[in-house]
């Protein structure tokens, strides 16, 4: 799945919002982590596949007019590490 940039920010949010209530200095993760593991992992879980991106990125391929840059390569595996590193 393709995080957007947008749902980066989302997850990071909820993140911090609830990283705020926390001793920044204890070790992470934490015995009551657990519950905000469990609900952002259950928000990234339930956001939908965006089909019609993918049959977009499908057409442009198959068409050979797909080519993203390697900036944009690095940013969508650096977003896709912060949220697999959250969830």
């Amino acid at each position: 799945m393709q995080i957007s940039k947008t749902e980066l920010e989302k997850v990071m949010s909820s993140t911090t919002r609830e990283r705020q209530i926390v001793d920044e200095s204890a070790p992470s993760p934490l015995p009551t982590d657990g519950p905000m593991i469990k609900q952002i992992t259950a928000d990234v879980i339930a956001m939908p596949d965006r089909e019609d991106r993918v049959a977009e990125i499908r057409a442009q391929m198959q068409a050979g007019i797909w080519h993203p840059s390697g900036e944009e390569i690095a940013d969508a595996m650096i977003r896709r590490a912060i949220v697999d590193r959250v969830s």
